[in-house]
């Protein structure tokens, strides 16, 4: 099953997020607040997993 990162934090709140992605909770808030495309996968196993979606390539702008 594939969720948004902000979903995932609204069922189980941004701390257990953190840890069950293995960061730091300030990742998470940084990440929801500016809009990274992150999704969260639940393995079979009960371990999470992220991904992120990102443009290729990638350039920032001046």
């Amino acid at each position: 099953m594939k969720i948004s990162l902000a979903e995932f934090v609204g069922e189980v709140g941004q701390a257990k997020a953190a840890d069950a992605i293995g960061v730091h909770q300030t990742a998470i808030s940084k990440a929801i607040r500016v809009g990274r495309q992150i999704f969260i996968n639940r393995l079979p196993d009960g371990k999470i997993k992220a991904e992120e979606i990102k443009p290729f390539p990638h350039s920032k702008a001046p």
